[in-house]
C-alpha cells in the first residue's frame, strides 16, 4: 500500500517564488526543462531506499521514480501546500507505491541513523536558512557507502548581452531579497568545502552551463523563455518587500523582449552539482 502521508504543520517559511498554483505548474516545468542537465552524472541505478530532501511538487520525485524503477523514494518537504500538490500527481500513477512523502524539518530529520541507500537534494540548499545542518543530517541519516548528490544554484553567474541594465537591477534584488529571507543564492559553490567538512569522502563538484549565442538559436531562446518565467515569478514577492517595484517590473519585461529578438543574444549560467560518499 502505498504512504503519500501528510502531517498538521506549521506556517511555510518563506519562500521568494511564493506557492501559487502558478509557481507548483513553474517548478514541474522548470524540472523537465533541467532534466539533461541535472542527471547526466546521476547514478542511483543500485536501487534501494532513497532520501529526498526537499521534494516540494514532487516533481523530481516522478523523474527519479522513472529513470531508476529499483528505487523506493521517501521524500520530505517543509512545505505543506508543497506536499499536497506532490501527493495529488503521485495518486494513481504507476509509481506510487514506490513513494512516501513525509512532512519533516531538513535540519532535524525523524529518521534514525543509517536509514538510506542514497540522498537527493536540487534546489533546496538555496532555500534553507542553515544548508550545512540538513547535509550534516543527510550524512547521520545514510548507511556507509551511501552516495548523495545535491544540485544548487550559483547566481553570481548569470550573465546576458546586450547589456541591459533593468535586468540585472532586478537581478540583484532578487539575490538580495533571497539571503535577506535566509536563503543563498550562491549556495552551489560552497558544496565542497561543506561536504567536506561534515566527513564525506570522495567529494567531488562539476559545473554545469549553458553557454548559447547564435549558433544554437533555438536552444537559447527556449532558455530565455524559461529564465523569463523564473525571474517573473518572484514579481510579486520583490514588490511586496520593497525592493522593486512594478515599473522596473516592467522595464525588466521589455529589456527581455528586446534580447529575444536580438540575434546577437549571448545567455550565460552555471550552477553546481555535487556528489560524495558516507
Amino acid at each position: 500500500m502505498s504512504a503519500l502521508q501528510l502531517a498538521e504543520a506549521p506556517q511555510d517559511q518563506p519562500y521568494i517564488h511564493g506557492f501559487s498554483a502558478t509557481e507548483q505548474a513553474r517548478l514541474v516545468r522548470q524540472a523537465r526543462f533541467f532534466e539533461s542537465m541535472v542527471y547526466r552524472d546521476v547514478d542511483f541505478s543500485g536501487g534501494g531506499r532513497l532520501l529526498e530532501v526537499g521534494c516540494g511538487v514532487g516533481a523530481q520525485t516522478e523523474i527519479l521514480l522513472r529513470r531508476f524503477p529499483d528505487l523506493n523514494i521517501t521524500g520530505i518537504d517543509f512545505s505543506q501546500r508543497q506536499l499536497a500538490v506532490a501527493r495529488q500527481r503521485l495518486q494513481g500513477s504507476p509509481y506510487q507505491e514506490r513513494a512516501t512523502l513525509l512532512h519533516m524539518d531538513a535540519e532535524d530529520m525523524d529518521f534514525a541513523p543509517a536509514s538510506f541507500d542514497g540522498a537527493f537534494l536540487c534546489w533546496i540548499l538555496e532555500h534553507v536558512h542553515a544548508p550545512e545542518r540538513v547535509l550534516a543530517e543527510a550524512r547521520r541519516v545514510l548507511k556507509p557507502g551511501a552516495r548523495l548528490y545535491a544540485t544548487e544554484a550559483m547566481n553570481a553567474t548569470f550573465f546576458m548581452a546586450p547589456y541591459s541594465a533593468r535586468l540585472q537591477q532586478y537581478w540583484l534584488a532578487f539575490n538580495d531579497h533571497q539571503l535577506a529571507v535566509g536563503g543563498d543564492p550562491f549556495v552551489g559553490a560552497k558544496l565542497g568545502n561543506m561536504l567536506q567538512r561534515l566527513g564525506f569522502r570522495d567529494v567531488e563538484t562539476r559545473v554545469k552551463t549553458w553557454h548559447l549565442d547564435s549558433r544554437e538559436p533555438h536552444r537559447r531562446q527556449l532558455v530565455l523563455d524559461y529564465w523569463t518565467e523564473l525571474l517573473l515569478s518572484a514579481a510579486d514577492q520583490l514588490i511586496e518587500s520593497g525592493r522593486v517595484d512594478a515599473q522596473l517590473v516592467n522595464e525588466m519585461t521589455r529589456e527581455l523582449r528586446q534580447l529575444r529578438s536580438d540575434p546577437e543574444l549571448v545567455f550565460f549560467y552555471s550552477f553546481m552539482q555535487a556528489s560524495a560518499v558516507v
